[in-house]
């Protein structure tokens, strides 16, 4: 049997189910095997879940454990932490990363901080997951991509699952985790469907992933962005361009290793964020890549993000605004032009 025919007998073999289902198979079975899992959000229980994460949750763990909050992320967030003090492992789910801003405070200054402050002392082993992401017609407040910022915040650790295997297996790995760590889940995801392996009850959440072998240039990117790059990799293969698409997975703290053994093969780099350009993820990941493979790159360091304005409401604008395929695609044949790969 061919190594193509074995994956596709091993794909077919794998369950199909939804990025959303993932991620409450994620829960349930991290709750299955330890009693001081809690879910706690506002909507978790009765609703189940603002994007339905959590349907059927609250049936099956009752309210000790499946626990619908006020409208307070600076509350529910803060309890989230004094729950970890205490010993539990409590899952808080932020409907959207706009509204984490109003739990900032026990984010930045209390949960990432109290490791340090307290000489070693108290860990706080406190998951927090939110939706990100636009393209979904819900306007500047609910359609932001601050994964970068917290990236910038020592004391966490920040994971962009953008397949339904990660968004499955990194829940139980993040919880066992002494330290906060911080979940995002693009909202164009959650529909996505995918084969889940029989072994992705837990995942390793320190390496980035080779999501597409290529050799002509390095796409590196996460979350929901992800399917864009492999769309635009696709097309370029049909010219004869193989690209090689990077799932970074962790955000903090970043697989450098992974990205700087890609780039030495390919001698080219574009990085792909749905964030902001300036001082945005794509500016620390082509700094790095910049200062440690400088002469390996063949061209300087290519970008595509998200122009820099509120994320429009009316759906051309929207996508007008935010990488596309297309938009990927073309930056990589610049930064190939008069190469033998791209006249090939």
């Amino acid at each position: 049997m061919s190594r193509q025919q074995t994956r596709a007998r091993v794909a077919a073999e794998q369950p199909v189910v939804t990025y959303r289902e993932a991620v409450r198979e994620g829960i349930r079975d991290a709750m299955r095997r330890d009693d001081r899992v809690f879910l706690m959000g506002e909507d978790v229980g009765r609703y189940g879940g603002g994007f339905g994460v959590s349907m059927g949750l609250l049936e099956e763990f009752g309210e000790e454990r499946i626990r619908d909050t006020p409208l307070s992320e600076g509350g529910f967030v803060g309890a989230g932490i004094g729950a970890a003090l205490g010993g539990m492992r409590p899952i808080v789910e932020i409907m959207t990363v706009n509204f984490s801003l109003l739990a900032l405070d026990q984010i930045l200054n209390s949960a990432a901080t109290l490791l340090h402050m307290s000489g070693g002392q108290f860990n706080v082993p406190l998951v927090i997951r939110m939706a990100t992401g636009g393209g979904r017609q819900l306007a500047a407040q609910h359609s932001r991509s601050l994964e970068g910022f917290y990236a910038h915040i020592p004391g966490l650790r920040v994971l962009a699952p953008a397949t339904v295997a990660d968004a499955r297996g990194m829940l139980w790995t993040a919880l066992e985790d002494p330290d906060p760590v911080v979940i995002f889940e693009h909202g164009s995801l959650y529909n996505m469907s995918g084969g889940l392996p029989a072994d992705s009850w837990a995942v390793g959440i320190d390496r980035a992933m080779v999501s597409r072998p290529g050799e002509h240039v390095t796409l590196v990117t996460h979350g929901g962005s992800l399917r864009l790059c492999l769309e635009a990799a696709e097309a370029l293969a049909a010219e004869g361009i193989l690209a090689e698409v990077i799932d970074l997975r962790s955000l903090r703290p970043l697989d450098d290793a992974t990205v700087f053994e890609s780039v030495a093969r390919t001698h080219r780099a574009l990085v792909v964020d749905e964030a902001w350009r300036t001082c945005g993820l794509s500016a620390e990941v082509a700094a790095r890549i910049g200062e440690e493979c400088f002469y390996d790159l063949d061209a300087p360091v290519g970008r595509v993000a998200a122009v820099e304005v509120p994320v429009p409401y009316p759906r051309h604008l929207e996508q007008a605004a935010l990488p596309s395929a297309e938009r990927i695609a073309a930056a990589a044949r610049r930064l190939l032009s008069g190469s033998e790969a791209a006249r090939a």
